[in-house]
């Protein structure tokens, strides 16, 4: 028998409709079809468009720029099943019978064809189960693909991809703008947005035939979208409300779909005839949140009935996605915001300290933790720094944190010790339920003697790097953990001389799966030291630029927990820029504190603050000597301002008010208020302290 030797149009269309080699396909008459076609399938790599195999050179590219197509290859290999048969054993691919040379066999158009592919039954049975497994195989892979996507983009990107060149060759999706979160009532009036556009790329156009080309012109790239195609608001007992009502795919030839198709589209746009266009409403959980729109070229078989189904099925995955994206954004935007409420916004900037944070979540995925970190100025120029990190990654452990955050700067506006800071956060902890555990590290740094307190609560050490670039592990009793109950904290003061840097973390920056804390420890020790001699031994390094210095050290498996960081920079205030006296409660006091200051502004050469300094003195030491039984104190520090601490025995904080017009007293704090650049009052555990602020340079 002579061998059968193709037409020109036959081997175009052979070659258009290419299928694996022979022996990677299953035949009816073998036993072993169905493991063979499994096993040919699984080895199989990636699925490639019949269209891009043809000499039209078509490729599966995206409309929008820019953005990712992450999974692909996973969708590639999910697909392997299905894409091993060639595209042709896919929804609505043509098929031919195997062993069967013409392209006009058995098996030709789609399942259940329409003639052009025989009709199903007899041996075209074999091809029709084998045409469903494979669409069966598809809704599979392509739904795994949607579900792996985690916010919008993602599951809208899932879609597409899932979607051309394998099912459609072009794909639309309309979402509702804005997009409803949860149990929330939609906006008025109901308006569509594109929001994504796929479609096979013509690389050559001016190769195809003219009918492929219009076909597939509704997604043309070079085509700017109308605004009527890109924003669209759904008219109500219009044709696309009705459609979107029934909730089940369409075709797009029947007339309620077509003029369904014309409002969302747009009148101008060119919709492909017959059983080419599927329009399939995207219902969430509890209603409609958009619209897909699959389209197929003249170039291959139309879609059937089965298609139908699978346009649902991947609307349908689609939109709970979108449900629950939409709900996922939400809560991270709550958890941002949570996050953001109980961090500091900015650091205060206290006299002789300069001072930087950081803060890393354990990831993306987690933006919430317990770690925390504060800056608390006290009076007499002094600054509580706190760092601490509550047990777990949640949002009550957030909670906690803040309540506990909130609690360290109530307790530290007392001006209470550092011990009996932990102390009494301890028992707040046992008050807020059982297992909740935090550790912290409360320092209290004065500026004035150069001195730092420091209790510990279970936290690990500060290190402390001097300017000569020696990083050292400040010895600080551990103490318990807050929570535990019934604990002792001990406070040890250090020396804290000017250029040193104080360094406080939460074990996140120190520990890991791949290093136990006291290695940690030693290598940020180290980290420092060598940043340090970057800069010299006369210079200390950049606060911010040490911090971020810090932070590099982490290698990819040490992010295991947040990490909060707090640098404080110890500038110090010189003896010389600082004046100290001691006044009787007496009705001379005022008289001795102007004249005492005034020596003091003149040796700083500062005599043009003497009048108002004068004033306000006078003022605030007379509102003291009034109630305080115990001698009155008053301190000037200069620094780039002007500040003065009056100190008394009363507890009582002034309070400033309108004086009448027959009132004797009563207008001293408004002079404070109206001459001073900063004022205030704090109250101390025994007493209080009354202090402005003026600046030294005009």
């Amino acid at each position: 028998m002579t061998e059968h030797q193709p037409t020109s149009h036959e081997s175009r269309h052979h070659e258009h409709h290419a299928r694996p080699p022979e022996a990677a396909r299953p035949r009816p008459d073998d036993p072993g079809a169905g493991s063979a076609a499994h096993s040919a399938a699984s080895q199989a790599g990636p699925a490639v468009p019949a269209a891009a195999r043809h000499g039209s050179v078509r490729a599966a590219t995206a409309s929008v720029p820019g953005q990712p197509e992450p999974g692909s290859r996973d969708l590639a290999r999910d697909l392997g099943a299905a894409g091993a048969a060639g595209a042709t054993g896919l929804p609505g691919r043509p098929e031919r019978t195997p062993g069967d040379g013409s392209p006009g066999g058995p098996g030709a158009g789609a399942p259940g064809g329409d003639g052009s592919g025989g009709t199903p039954g007899g041996g075209d049975g074999a091809a029709v189960a084998r045409r469903e497994g494979d669409r069966l195989r598809f809704v599979g892979a392509a739904t795994r693909r949607i579900a792996r996507g985690i916010d919008l983009d993602e599951i809208v990107l899932g879609l597409c991809r899932a979607t051309v060149p394998t099912f459609s060759d072009a794909i639309l999706v309309h979402l509702r703008d804005p997009l409803p979160v949860g149990d929330e009532r939609p906006a008025s009036p109901f308006v569509l947005r594109l929001r994504r556009t796929d479609r096979l790329r013509l690389v050559d156009e001016s190769l195809q035939e003219p009918e492929a080309i219009d076909a597939l012109s509704l997604l043309n790239a070079q085509t700017d979208l109308t605004p009527a195609a890109e924003l669209c608001e759904v008219r109500t007992g219009g044709a696309l409300a009705e459609v979107l009502r029934g909730v089940r795919p369409v075709f797009g030839d029947s007339v309620p779909a077509r003029l369904a198709l014309a409002e969302l589209l747009g009148p101008d746009r060119p919709v492909p005839g017959g059983h080419r266009t599927i329009l399939a409403p995207l219902r969430g959980r509890r209603r409609v949140i958009g619209a897909a729109v699959f389209v197929r070229g003249l170039e291959r078989p139309a879609f059937e009935a089965n298609d139908l189904l699978v346009a649902a099925q991947l609307a349908t995955h689609t939109a709970l996605g979108i449900d629950k994206a939409v709900l996922y954004g939400r809560e991270a935007y709550i958890a941002d915001e949570l996050q953001r409420t109980m961090l500091p916004d900015s650091l205060p900037q206290p006299t002789g300290v300069r001072l930087a944070s950081r803060y890393l979540p354990a990831a993306e995925t987690a933006r919430v933790g317990g770690d925390w970190y504060d800056a608390i100025p006290l009076p007499g120029s002094r600054v509580a720094l706190v760092v601490g990190d509550v047990m777990g990654h949640s949002m009550t452990s957030a909670a906690i944190m803040g309540q506990l955050r909130t609690t360290a700067q109530t307790l530290a506006g007392l001006d209470l010790p550092p011990q009996e800071v932990l102390h009494h956060l301890d028992e707040q902890a046992q008050r807020l339920g059982t297992d909740r555990m935090a550790t912290c590290l409360y320092a209290v740094y004065d500026p004035v003697a150069h001195r730092i307190t420091i209790a510990n609560a279970g936290h690990p050490p500060p290190v402390l790097l001097h300017l000569g670039g020696r990083a050292e592990v400040l010895r600080v009793p551990p103490g318990a953990p807050i929570g535990v109950g019934g604990v002792d904290f001990e406070a040890v003061e250090l020396d804290a001389p000017a250029g040193a840097t104080l360094l406080l973390y939460t074990d996140g920056l120190v520990e890991s799966r791949l290093r136990d804390v006291w290695t940690g420890i030693e290598q940020l020790r180290e980290r420092l030291a060598a940043t340090a001699q970057l800069t010299g031994p006369d210079h200390s390094p950049p606060l911010e630029a040490l911090c971020d210095d810090v932070l590099d050290m982490l290698g990819p498996g040490d992010r295991d927990d947040d990490i909060a960081l707090l640098a404080a920079r110890f500038d110090g205030i010189a003896p010389s820029d600082v004046a100290y006296w001691f006044l009787d409660p007496e009705d001379s006091a005022p008289g001795r504190a102007r004249r005492l200051a005034r020596r003091a502004l003149d040796r700083w050469g500062l005599e043009e603050l003497t009048d108002s300094v004068e004033l306000l003195v006078s003022e605030v030491v007379t509102n003291a000597v009034r109630y305080a039984e115990r001698p009155v104190t008053l301190r000037l520090l200069k620094t780039d301002v002007l500040r003065c601490e009056v100190g008394d025995d009363s507890p009582q904080l002034p309070r400033q008010r309108r004086a009448r017009d027959t009132d004797e007293g009563g207008r001293g704090l408004f002079l404070v208020n109206r001459l001073a650049r900063r004022w205030g009052a704090t109250r101390l555990s025994g007493g209080k302290v009354v202090w402005f602020e003026l600046p030294t340079r005009p």
